[in-house]
């Protein structure tokens, strides 16, 4: 008979490898001790299960199909969620299936950079949040994205943990859109930069920085705006999984998102303002630039008309044979071309 393998050296199961944390919390304060999934959610179903409040609060990032799949054995999720938490790229949304609630939050991180060369100024990432009555699980999209800091901050405030659950979610919700406010301030000196650089005078326009903050402040808005959708349906559609006090926490972080939201809307509105006066200014340098080209093509028209009248091989064009024929000529070219340059000056073409 073959020996069992030993314990250290059995290959763990296939979702160990994306968790990133598997708490259990008992009345607000952290359980002691490592867990996986499986004991995680057997334990705070004891402890509920005996009157208490519990719930346990896996984060996972990037998880395939397989690990994906056991982790919604366990703590038994949707299908469609699960699908969605795997192949990524969702609109901000929530949707409810039977007593839990499955919520996509992107998220965004402002990528330091020089104006003149950038190809990127915001980079997204996603979080979807699985909350039942006694289970969070966090699945993270992006390397930018990370929950230690809100666990942490989470960890050293139990009454807010007492809350239950749907207090997890108002606090990664809170994280992000707070940080969604520091994106937009830091790319509203973008905004002003690129401003002042397309109407500084006797600086030429150069469209294409402006036409990347639009195309990021299009990113972000679609981060964004989708959000206020699912904040309403938190608070009205959903009172009987989340209690009142935590939607009072929500509808903070709805004000929140609201006026990011705001900000990003002005954005967007003043880029493309901003592009119609680039533009504008451009075809204006172009109608300049074409204006000094047509007054030096007149100029020279008139001493190539008369030279190529000259040219031609009569006997008869007027004072050919006289001596004062060239210098009068000549004189008579420039005197013309002084004229067509002093009409211009005078109009501004030149």
């Amino acid at each position: 008979m073959t020996p069992p393998p030993d314990a250290e050296t059995a290959p763990s199961p296939p979702v160990d490898r994306v968790v990133v944390d598997c708490g259990v919390y008992v009345d607000g304060e952290r359980r002691a001790g490592r867990f996986t999934p499986a004991q995680a959610r057997a334990a705070a179903r004891e402890v509920t299960a005996a009157g208490g409040q519990a719930f346990a609060w896996l984060g996972l990032h990037q998880p395939d199909d397989v690990q994906m799949a056991e982790v919604a054995e366990v703590f038994g999720l949707h299908p469609l969620a699960v699908e969605d938490a795997v192949h990524a790229h969702q609109r901000p949304k929530l949707e409810r299936y039977d007593d839990s609630l499955f919520f996509v939050i992107k998220t965004v991180n402002y990528v330091p950079h020089d104006s003149a060369a950038a190809r990127e100024i915001v980079e997204t990432g996603e979080i979807m949040i699985f909350v039942g009555r006694d289970f969070v699980v966090t699945v993270r999209h992006g390397d930018h994205s990370g929950l230690s800091e809100v666990r942490a901050r989470l960890d050293a405030d139990p009454a807010h943990l007492r809350l239950g659950p749907y207090a997890v979610l108002h606090a990664i919700a809170d994280h992000v859109v707070d940080h969604y406010l520091e994106v937009t301030a830091l790319m509203e000196t973008d905004i002003d930069d690129v401003e002042e650089a397309a109407f500084t005078p006797g600086r030429k326009t150069d469209v294409e920085p402006i036409y990347l903050l639009k195309r990021e402040v299009v990113e972000l808005r679609r981060c964004v705006a989708p959000l206020s959708t699912a904040f309403q349906r938190m608070q009205n559609d959903n009172k009987d999984l989340i209690s009142r006090e935590v939607r009072r926490y929500l509808r903070d972080v709805a004000d929140h998102q609201a006026h990011a939201a705001e900000q990003v809307t002005s954005y967007d509105e003043m880029l493309s303002s901003l592009v119609d006066a680039a533009l504008a200014r451009v075809g204006m340098q172009q109608n300049t630039d074409m204006r000094k080209i047509s007054a030096w093509a007149a100029m020279l028209a008139v001493p190539t008309l008369i030279a190529g009248i000259y040219g031609m091989n009569f006997t008869d064009i007027p004072a050919l044979d006289s001596r004062w024929g060239y210098p009068v000529t000549m004189l008579v070219m420039f005197g013309i071309c002084a004229l067509l340059y002093r009409t211009f000056r005078r109009n501004d073409w030149l």
